[in-house]
């Protein structure tokens, strides 16, 4: 029996899916700050060899807020400033333009989502933790998803299996038909275990990710 759009869903992590990560705005980040071009040489995911620290925490070394919080603190000393939470960082570097930050793909891939009738929801381990309320607010399409889990709020961190489990029942959709995406693999790994269907986005091919989404929800 077919289902119908309605009932589906496109569950997405936030930072790095549907935003562009900080990788990506080195650029735009110093010249907010006012920091001569290359300063920051540390590039994640997209050169590894750049980024021990990135590497420490793929080997769970260290979590993803450890990873962040140590960036912050190094940006903010090359302003001469002490910065102790993440949006700090965000919001300095680019928030007073949240368009900046938007993925194209993510926000066709949305669109294209929502007119087809697909639900959206947001399953973040720290969206207003890391960007803050106010971003948030002025974030594109935010007011196309349907449902926010953020464990800014609820401390229940992904890859825990509640924190699947909680979206899924904020929708009220049988997992079977939802997919969720996300750029890390232990978050990944969570969604396996409660038997989420998923994609593990790639931030360096991020068009592939979305198209890969799309066609798991039969659109």
């Amino acid at each position: 029996m077919t289902v119908p759009n309605s009932e589906k869903a496109l569950i997405l992590d936030f930072g790095g899916v549907i935003t562009r990560t900080l990788f990506e705005t080195h650029g735009e980040t110093e010249r907010a700050l006012g920091l001569k071009p290359d300063t920051l040489t540390w590039r994640g995911p997209f050169d590894v060899s750049t980024d021990p620290l990135w590497a420490a925490m793929q080997a769970r070394e260290i979590t993803e807020r450890d990873y962040w919080m140590t960036r912050t603190r190094e940006v903010g000393k090359l302003v001469g400033e002490e910065w102790t939470d993440m949006k700090t960082f965000v919001q300095r570097a680019r928030g007073a333009e949240p368009e900046l930050v938007l993925r194209p793909e993510a926000r066709d891939a949305i669109l294209k989502a929502k007119a087809e009738g697909i639900r959206l929801a947001i399953l973040s381990n720290e969206l207003d933790l890391f960007y803050g309320v106010e971003f948030r607010k002025r974030f594109p399409l935010i007011d196309l998803f349907d449902v926010i889990v953020d464990a800014t709020y609820t401390k229940i961190l992904k890859p825990d299996p509640r924190a699947y489990e909680q979206v899924l029942a904020e929708l009220g959709l049988e997992r079977k038909n939802c997919v969720f995406v996300d750029d890390q693999r232990k978050n990944i790994e969570g969604a396996e275990a409660v038997d989420l269907p998923h994609v593990h986005f790639d931030v360096t091919r991020p068009a592939d990710g979305y198209a890969q989404a799309l066609r798991l929800l039969g659109i």
